[in-house]
């Protein structure tokens, strides 16, 4: 699923924090993400509850949502108007007292232009914190290499970035999955089951496939009513309903990445006519086959790389 995403990340600041601090984030359009790599911090996001963060914490802002981090809610805030940057050239950025404790902090943000994306972040909650694990150098060592690679403009930079940024993602989304308990998570909770795992796995390799509940339950081993059950419990809609989502996210894919008729990627995604796929793609996405290609690559042809700009008021 994830190789369906076109998944990219920018670091925006490196904070050098001194007691007593505050600092405000706007609403993005990406996630973020927040590594305290020293210290402690509490965040505060929209009337939820206060998190208390402590070294080595990393937390994901899934849905852009406005947020503050402070040592002190009393301390004149550095209000961050606009975070849109290419890459934190500008250096550390120093703000708050002199007094410790003194923390440090990454951020930054994951970009996608990928429909399968929404189906994958839908899934997260608004705030993901995740604290250290014992294995959990990979995090500091992922994260510092982001801050090195970002310093300096060197061929295949972006590629570079935009690598480190995807494995940062996948042990994000491993280590949610890790923590869920039995019917959380939705389809990727639900591919941790030792028998709905591998009939997802089934219907992602292969979505073409006319794939009958008689078919998935002789392969996971278990009867058509307690598969249908346990499959609608833990992914949160019936069998077939989740057949044809993937389809219709594959045949998106398909449009936005290739050139190819309409009627051989009608056939790439299990239908026989291109009037019946053109059906029902227009009921799931809201537009035609054609006309979402064409939206699809006018978008893409309008975006220009970020320019760098920060603006920070206090």
């Amino acid at each position: 699923m994830l190789d369906r995403v076109r998944l990219g990340g920018t670091l925006l600041f490196h904070f050098e924090l001194g007691h007593p601090w505050h600092l405000e984030l706007p609403t993005r359009p990406h996630a973020l993400f927040h590594y305290l790599s020293r210290g402690s911090a509490t965040l505060a996001l929209g009337q939820g509850q206060d998190i208390e963060m402590s070294e080595g914490d990393l937390v994901v802002i899934t849905r852009g949502e406005p947020h503050v981090f402070f040592s002190d809610r009393r301390a004149e805030p550095l209000r961050i108007i606009d975070i849109d940057r290419s890459s934190p050239r500008l250096g550390i950025l120093r703000h708050g007292g002199e007094a410790a404790p003194l923390s440090s902090m990454i951020c930054g943000n994951f970009t996608v232009s990928r429909p399968l994306f929404g189906s994958v972040l839908e899934l997260l909650p608004p705030v993901l914190l995740l604290k250290p694990t014992v294995d959990g150098a990979w995090l500091e060592a992922i994260l510092r290499r982001m801050v090195s690679e970002s310093a300096r403009e060197r061929p295949g930079q972006r590629v570079a970035l935009s690598r480190l940024t995807e494995v940062l993602f996948v042990e994000v989304l491993r280590s949610w999955i890790a923590s869920l308990s039995p019917g959380q998570g939705g389809w990727l909770g639900a591919m941790s089951d030792p028998h709905i795992g591998p009939a997802l796995k089934l219907i992602h390799e292969s979505p073409e496939r006319s794939w009958a509940l008689s078919d998935l339950c002789q392969r996971v081993g278990l009867g058509r009513s307690v598969f249908s059950a346990r499959f609608t419990r833990l992914v949160g809609q019936p069998m077939h309903r989740y057949v044809i989502e993937r389809r219709m996210l594959e045949a998106a894919f398909l449009l936005e990445t290739s050139d190819e008729p309409i009627a051989r990627i009608a056939g790439r995604v299990g239908y026989e006519t291109a009037a019946a796929f053109s059906k029902l793609f227009h009921r799931h996405h809201g537009l035609s086959p054609g006309r979402y290609r064409a939206a699809r690559r006018l978008d893409a042809s309008h975006l220009q790389p970020d320019e760098p700009s920060a603006k920070l008021s206090a």
